[in-house]
């Protein structure tokens, strides 16, 4: 339990916050106001991911929060100027997470947890005759995210990145004939048992790295744990 600075969803402004973790309940609180008696948000522990981003938040203490919320990824940003104190609670949530994880989910392994890429491409929509637009993306293993922003606190989609073994595959480049304008050349191809998702990257680097992170992710069998989000995906709106 404690006080963190987080940033605010609209205004962008951070203001210090009571924060409550139980390894009871298995959720992360947060309070307006220290006094308060009701959370303003009460995250569910198998839904949460904790990751350190210092250059993103612009501070060396800063932690971003990912989970789910009303069906839609949120994010929220943190920090305190006390580097060991951040350093506590994302040991405290990843230790919590763990054991809840551990008696959910047996075979889990702690190495999920980690962003396994971030940075920019560009994207077309379903029908890939659309323009393609730039957004920032986040691999949380098998969750690829997008957001007009880095800092936004809401994901605008998600893909579910599935195993080979299940009809998932990544290709360099774009199909032949793809009609949706784009700025940069370098294409990557996500092929899904339900459509193929199309993007764009500014460097041939960029593409290599993204096709890399894709095949690490896709060349793994799927846990228990990662058949559940993929049901979940399927039952979203």
């Amino acid at each position: 339990e404690g006080m963190l600075w987080k940033r605010g969803r609209d205004n962008g402004q951070y203001h210090p916050r009571k924060f409550l973790l139980s390894e009871r309940d298995g959720c992360l609180k947060y309070f307006t106001k220290q006094d308060a008696k009701e959370p303003k948000i009460n995250i569910k522990i198998d839904t949460l991911n904790a990751t350190f981003q210092p250059v993103k938040i612009g501070n060396p203490n800063g932690l971003q929060i990912t989970y789910i919320k009303d069906n839609k990824t949120r994010n929220i940003f943190l920090y305190h100027e006390d580097g060991k104190e951040m350093v506590d609670w994302f040991n405290s949530i990843r230790s919590v997470q763990f054991h809840y994880l551990k008696v959910a989910f047996p075979v889990a392994s702690d190495n999920e947890r980690s962003f396994l890429k971030e940075g920019y491409m560009e994207k077309t929509g379903p029908r890939q005759k659309e323009a393609f637009k730039k957004r920032w993306f986040t691999l949380d293993h098998r969750r690829l995210m997008y957001f007009k922003d880095p800092l936004d606190a809401f994901a605008k989609g998600e893909v579910f990145v599935g195993s080979e073994e299940h009809g998932y595959s990544v290709k360099q480049g774009l199909p032949p004939g793809t009609q949706g304008s784009f700025s940069w050349q370098y294409g990557i191809t996500i092929i899904t048992p339900d459509r193929n998702y199309l993007f764009t990257c500014e460097t041939e680097g960029d593409q290599q790295d993204w096709i890399a992170a894709f095949s690490h992710v896709i060349g793994q069998p799927m846990t228990p744990r990662e058949y559940a989000i993929e049901a979940y995906f399927k039952l979203r709106p």
